[in-house]
C-alpha cells in the first residue's frame, strides 16, 4: 500500500481529490492538511510515502516547506503539483528536493503514474514541465554538433529506444504501450540508464539527450 498525504488549502479540494483516488486499490489518502506545519505536528498513524503538495501560488513558504520536508519525513517524496507554470518556481521547487512536479493540466491517470514512480524510486515530471525545464536549459546552452559521450555505447538498442522516448516527454505508461513492454521494465531501464551514464535525477537525462542530439529541438 503507498499512503499519500495531502496538503492543500481548500477542503473542498482537498475532498476532490480523496474522491479521484480512493478507488485505487494499492493507494490510500492517509490524511489531509491545510499546511506542511500540519502534517509536522499531527503525522498519520500510518508512514508517509508521497505527499502531494498543491501550490496555487508562488511562495517562498512553499519552497521552504519542500526543503524541510525531509527532515521530518526522510523516507518520503514531495510531488508538488502546481496550478500555474512559472519556470523559476519550478525550477526552483525540483533545487529545493521536490521529485516530482505536476501541471494544472494533470488528470487522475498522470497523477497515480506520478505517485506509483515516485513510490519506486524514481522522479516524475509531467510532460508540461518537461518542456518548460527544457525550455530553461536552451535558454542557457549553446547546443551545436557534438559527438556523442563514449558512456552512450554503453546502453543497448532498447535502453537507447526507452531513453529516447523518455527524454521526448513521453510518461512511463506511453513508453510501456508503444514498445509493448511493462511499465516496471520502463523503470528498469531507466535505472539502468542512469547507473550506466552517471546521472542522477531526470534533468540531468533530459540535458544529456539534447546535448548529444538524442532528441531533436526545433
Amino acid at each position: 500500500m503507498i499512503y499519500v498525504a495531502l496538503v492543500n488549502s481548500y477542503p473542498v479540494i482537498s475532498d476532490a481529490f480523496c474522491a479521484l483516488l480512493k478507488d485505487s486499490e494499492d493507494i490510500e489518502i492517509s490524511g489531509t492538511y491545510e499546511t506542511l506545519n500540519d502534517l509536522i505536528r499531527q503525522p498519520p498513524e500510518n508512514p508517509v510515502h508521497v505527499v502531494l503538495l498543491i501550490a496555487y501560488r508562488i511562495s517562498e513558504k512553499i519552497i521552504d516547506d519542500i526543503k524541510r520536508f525531509p527532515q521530518f519525513f526522510p523516507k518520503g517524496k514531495m510531488l508538488v503539483l502546481s496550478l500555474f507554470n512559472d519556470e523559476k518556481f519550478i525550477l526552483r521547487t525540483i533545487k529545493a528536493g521536490a521529485k516530482g512536479h505536476l501541471g494544472s493540466d494533470a488528470n487522475r491517470s498522470e497523477i497515480l503514474e506520478a505517485i506509483y514512480t515516485l513510490r519506486n524510486g524514481h522522479e516524475y515530471y509531467a510532460k508540461s514541465i518537461t518542456d518548460i525545464l527544457l525550455h530553461s536549459y536552451l535558454s542557457d546552452q549553446k547546443i551545436g554538433p557534438e559527438e556523442k559521450e563514449d558512456k552512450l555505447k554503453q546502453l543497448s538498442p532498447r535502453e537507447m529506444e526507452v531513453f529516447k522516448l523518455f527524454a521526448e516527454g513521453m510518461s512511463n505508461r506511453h513508453i510501456a504501450e508503444k514498445l509493448f513492454i511493462s511499465v516496471r521494465t520502463v523503470e528498469t531501464h531507466k535505472n539502468n540508464i542512469m547507473k550506466k551514464i552517471e546521472l542522477k535525477t531526470t534533468v540531468d537525462l533530459v540535458k544529456f539527450a539534447i546535448k548529444n542530439n538524442i532528441i531533436q529541438i526545433d
